[in-house]
């Protein structure tokens, strides 16, 4: 059922456009209902201050998800800064109870010292793990508000929430494909523009940029067509 498969996506008011596109992406083409989730700080109970670190508003929010869901059932979390190139019920596919988390499981070392909006690249263990997480909500009651708004960042990230890491399942590579950190590939299913997407004057260029622009011009379309037939009905119904 839908209600089971649950989308949260992070908000950040500095890439509200790319929210909406990979939202956008991923409607297009699943296979059944999937409720999406924006993951605004006004709107959730964060207390914390912005870290000098945090290059996004949802760096920290993005473990609200099982709490979100009352702990209960099945629910993705993704950055903003992404797009869907293949039905996201797959990926819900994936899920393994015996897991509390499902994620792609990088190892590597990033490329740049910086990135989007000159924010500085941090390096970590188990880094870009929570871009992509699929939660087994009953498993993660540890991520309640007051864990999320007081624990380190490290704590968060490096999914000290857990027992251990035989907690943390893994998804196929495809789902979390870094862009300029692994080399262009055909058959990914979700576009990770980790270090700058398109929507930066600076990054019009990066990889898979095109496919990005196609996506936006759709959902652009899509917002034109609609508009155009309301205000006929508009014109109708006078």
């Amino acid at each position: 059922r839908a209600t089971e498969m649950r989308v949260f996506i992070g908000y950040d008011s500095a890439e509200e456009v790319a929210l909406h596109v990979l939202s956008s992406s991923i409607w297009r083409r699943a296979s059944q209902p999937v409720p999406i989730i924006p993951l605004k700080l006004s709107q959730l109970p964060m207390t914390r201050e912005r870290h000098p670190l945090q290059s996004t508003e949802f760096s920290f929010s993005r473990f609200l998800v099982p709490y979100l869901c009352g702990y209960k059932g099945w629910a993705v979390f993704m950055d903003c800064d992404m797009l869907i190139r293949d039905d996201i019920i797959e990926l819900f596919q994936e899920a393994d109870p015996q897991y509390a988390v499902q994620v792609v499981k990088h190892d590597y070392v990033p490329r740049s010292r910086s990135k989007f909006l000159g924010n500085m690249q941090t390096t970590y263990e188990k880094k870009n793990w929570s871009s992509v997480m699929l939660f087994n909500c009953e498993k993660c009651t540890a991520l309640t508000p007051e864990a999320v708004n007081s624990e380190s960042g490290l704590w968060l990230h490096q999914f000290k929430w857990l027992k251990n890491d035989e907690q943390i399942g893994e998804l196929h590579p495809t789902w979390n494909h870094l862009v300029g950190e692994y080399p262009h590939l055909p058959e990914i299913k979700n576009i990770h523009y980790t270090e700058g997407g398109p929507w930066f004057d600076e990054y019009h260029d990066t990889d898979y940029a095109d496919e990005w622009f196609i996506e936006r011009e759709r959902m652009l379309q899509s917002y034109v067509r609609s508009k155009a037939i309301k205000e006929t009905d508009d014109v109708a119904n006078v």
